[in-house]
C-alpha cells in the first residue's frame, strides 16, 4: 500500500508532461498567428501578381 502512495505522490509532483503541453500550446498559437497573417497578406499579393500578369499579357500582345 505504501508503494502505491509513493508512486501516486511521485506522479503528482512530475512536471515534465505540463512542460510538453505548454510547448505544444505555444506552437499552436504561433501556427494560428502565421496562418492569419499569411491569409491577410495573401489578398494583396494576389492582386499585385494579377496586375503584373495583365501588364505582361498586354505587352506581349502589342509585340505580336
Amino acid at each position: 500500500m505504501d508503494a502505491i502512495r509513493t508512486m501516486l505522490r511521485r506522479l503528482r509532483a512530475d512536471q515534465s508532461g505540463a512542460t510538453a503541453i505548454e510547448y505544444g500550446l505555444i506552437a499552436a498559437l504561433l501556427a494560428v498567428a502565421c496562418i492569419t497573417g499569411m491569409s491577410a497578406l495573401g489578398g494583396g499579393s494576389n492582386g499585385m501578381w494579377g496586375k503584373i500578369g495583365d501588364f505582361v499579357g498586354t505587352a506581349t500582345n502589342k509585340v505580336n
